[in-house]
């Protein structure tokens, strides 16, 4: 039985991308060894894919910034204010993706948002009416080549059109459907070029097919590919999904001229019952996606073999294949050289889920699958009973009733309350939370670690880092501080290592977009507070300004989302066991004298199930109420605050609303400020603070950008319910950046201010 994967990771067994990538935003190498870098790591990567026998192996995975960004490049999905920089290919892909301040010109980058239901972002194509789409650029055969020239045969993988084109703004008054024919001759133009190359298979992923689909989206899905395959001559094309199952278009799918069609049955929880149902097509290949793509635990044989053996009832055209791209879990389990070996053994990562599948390919090959060797071996350790059960916080979160998950009084009491006490001024302004986390501030966490420097040497230098950030802040004139969180390498990291059931990694890095990379925590056991994590800093903050001191803390959905959650116990009961840990440190803040408390949710919207019908029972019937009882026992006259980004909100926004906080601020400046319009209809209740700048570009925005943007907030919002914030927090920018930005930030504040006095 042959095996596939659909995309692998891109950034480097140790992250060689990010850091040449930066190197090269920094000017301190040229392009072309930037080049060098990402050759070598593909090159690794392809070699690797061919050794471990795997046989339809992917090109044109790699992207410098993000794939669907490359795609817009290949067809001339451009926006001039880019191309008109007079800068090389790379920098003006570059300035797409981060934005461009400098001797030709200021622009900022595209919108950045969510992919699907994963913590990966990507860049939003941008068409207006004038875009001319066109097979324009060459990665794909560029990369395809290079493999070939490496000894390695390769399906070159490409966003699909019909995803491209729903993923796309469109800036004009022209719609998908406008340019449906253009893109379809450019991908068919792609099909025979590749074909001409030697290529035998063509992948073109189409995620957007697992989501809701009206006639219309379906009818644009079919006459795109009626095109696109109709002179495909010398190549075989296979149409991918991840992410869920194809319900609304299976038998239009399956009547196309595809010469394969892959599936997701891990994520796809009707994608069995309509090969069941409906059958599959004899004349083509089932790629089926049965090792989890998302997940970092070793795959459960039995089950797939259960499903597999289920499948050859209908079909004996099956490759195994991962459920999505092997972007989204880390590279190799070869440089986790701290793990126990009793917790590696239960965890595959990118290079080890080829193993599997190679093993997965042998037990299937095999008389007797489940007679086999790898097969009871593998139901041995899935059969192996873990540590880390906690009773008390079992018992505790299964006797939750609503009444616990309500804050009194109600939204309008406490507000009257609150603006009480605080007395801040129209348009308070603020930030997110976090402050630049500079070299001095890596090599401090560094040095604790390795043991260079003791316990109290580290907190002595928080301290003064908090004593720096807090002055800087009154110095700025912000209304309501932070502390800086020069004590967190990651928002949620972080919690975890202060938290009973977490297991943490040495090198199991993701990439979350271009060059951030996240490095998950594990869950592990039963989650429990073990003493409290952020009071020491927050109540040391406070104690060094009159001005309101925010508490800093993750909340439990986004802590979850952003973890290797577990399988053998559902999201629901993983989110309420956090979701009590932090209660008790929100109300450890608010006894400690913190009277702001901000408890992010910045990834609420990210594992939305992607289709509606899914969303109550499956997702925000538990997730809603999971935010709420973490602050339904704090005083009236405490205040809670939120945190969103990088998200459609408009679909949720009523159940943003219910989660009952007393202030959101949301990622807006990418967007164009579009959620106002959202926060309008709707009535939105509490108060907002629509991010006015990007912080995930160096440009530093001038007093009157953000001032506009105030000007915007106002024609939608009340000016009593407004605060003024950046999108994000600021730990990835430098200081040359931030204290500029915030300055011109509370600068346009003030000048709104006294307008609207």
């Amino acid at each position: 039985m042959k095996t596939s994967i659909i995309g692998y990771p891109r950034i480097g067994n140790l992250r060689e991308l990010k850091f040449a990538s930066e190197k090269y935003f920094r000017g301190e190498i040229t392009s072309a060894e930037l080049e060098q870098t990402a050759k070598d790591i593909r090159i690794y990567d392809l070699k690797l894919q061919k050794n471990s026998g795997l046989d339809f192996i992917p090109s044109n995975d790699f992207s410098f910034y993000d794939g669907v960004l490359d795609t817009a490049f290949l067809l001339n999905a451009v926006p001039e204010r880019y191309t008109s920089l007079g800068l090389c290919e790379l920098d003006t892909y570059f300035a797409a993706a981060r934005g461009y301040q400098g001797e030709k010109g200021d622009v900022k980058a595209l919108a950045m948002k969510k992919w699907y239901n994963t913590n990966y972002h990507y860049m939003v194509p941008e068409i207006d009416d004038n875009t001319d789409i066109k097979l324009a650029g060459n990665k794909p055969f560029e990369l395809f080549s290079e493999a070939l020239e490496n000894g390695v045969k390769t399906k070159p993988v490409i966003i699909g059109a019909y995803t491209f084109l729903k993923l796309a703004r469109y800036t004009g008054t022209k719609t998908a459907e406008d340019f449906a024919e253009k893109t379809a001759a450019a991908y068919s133009e792609l099909l025979v070029k590749l074909g001409s190359l030697g290529a035998e298979w063509v992948q073109i992923d189409e995620p957007s097919l697992v989501k809701d689909m009206t006639a219309e989206d379906t009818e644009l899905f079919v006459s795109l590919y009626e095109k696109i395959l109709a002179d495909k001559t010398g190549v075989k094309v296979l149409l991918q999904t991840y992410f869920g199952d194809v319900r609304d278009c299976y038998n239009e799918l399956c009547g196309l001229g595809f010469d394969g069609i892959g599936l997701d049955f891990i994520e796809g929880k009707r994608s069995l019952e309509l090969v069941k149902q409906n059958g599959f097509p004899k004349d083509k290949v089932l790629f089926a996606g049965v090792v989890n793509g998302k997940n970092i635990w070793r795959n459960s044989y039995e089950k797939t073999v259960s499903t597999v053996l289920e499948l050859k009832k209908y079909t004996e055209n099956i490759v195994l294949n991962t459920s999505c791209s092997l972007l989204h879990v880390p590279c190799t389990l070869a440089n986790e050289t701290k793990l126990s070996a009793s917790f590696k053994k239960h965890f595959a990562y990118a290079e080890e889920k080829l193993g599997e599948l190679s093993e997965l390919s042998s037990i299937l090959d095999a008389d007797k699958p489940c007679e086999t060797e790898e097969y009871r071996k593998n139901l041995a350790l899935h059969s192996e009973k873990r540590a880390g059960e906690n009773t008390a916080v079992k018992e505790k979160t299964a006797s939750l009733t609503e009444k616990d998950l309500v804050r009194l009084p109600e939204f309008a009491e406490r507000e009257k309350i609150q603006k009480e006490r605080f007395k801040l001024p129209l348009f308070p302004t603020t930030t997110i939370g976090s402050f630049p986390q500079t070299a001095d501030v890596k090599h401090n966490r560094s040095a604790f670690r390795k043991g260079e420097i003791t316990q109290a040497e580290y907190e002595q230098f928080i301290e003064k880092k908090i004593a720096e950030c807090v002055a800087l802040q009154e110095e700025i004139g912000l209304d309501v501080l932070v502390h800086g969180e020069f004590e967190r390498n990651d928002m949620v990291e972080y919690f975890g290592e202060c938290l009973d059931g977490y297991i943490f990694t040495e090198k199991a890095w993701v990439q979350s977009y271009g060059t951030r990379c996240v490095k998950p925590p594990v869950i592990w056991g039963d989650i429990s507070r073990a003493k409290p994590m952020t009071v020491r800093w927050s109540k040391y903050a406070q104690s060094l300004t009159d001005k309101p001191m925010k508490g800093m803390l993750t909340g439990p959905v986004t802590i979850l989302n952003w973890s290797f959650p577990r399988e053998d116990i559902s999201l629901k009961e993983s989110a309420f066991q956090i979701a009590l840990a932090i209660r008790e440190e929100v109300l450890d803040l608010e006894a400690n004298g913190i009277s702001i408390i901000q408890v992010d949710e910045a990834a609420l919207r990210e594992k939305l199930p992607l289709r509606k019908s899914d969303w109550r029972e499956d997702y925000l019937d538990w997730a809603i109420p999971a935010f709420r009882y973490v602050h339904s026992g704090v005083k009236p006259e405490t205040q809670i605050h939120t945190h969103m980004c990088y998200s459609e909100f408009a679909d949720i926004i009523k159940d943003i609303d219910n989660m009952d906080a007393d202030v959101i601020t949301f990622e807006a400046s990418r967007s164009d400020l579009t959620i106002l319009d959202v926060l309008k209809e709707n009535n939105f209740r509490t108060e907002v603070g629509p991010g006015v700048y990007d912080i995930h570009s160096p440009r530093i925005p001038s007093k009157q950008e953000i001032k506009e943007a105030i000007g915007k907030m106002t024609e939608r919002i009340p000016v009593s319910k407004l605060w003024v914030n950046p999108d994000c927090g600021l730990k990835t920018r430098g200081n040359e950046e931030t204290v500029p930005s915030l300055k011109n930030l509370v600068g346009a504040a003030i000048e709104a201010r006294n307008e609207n006095s």
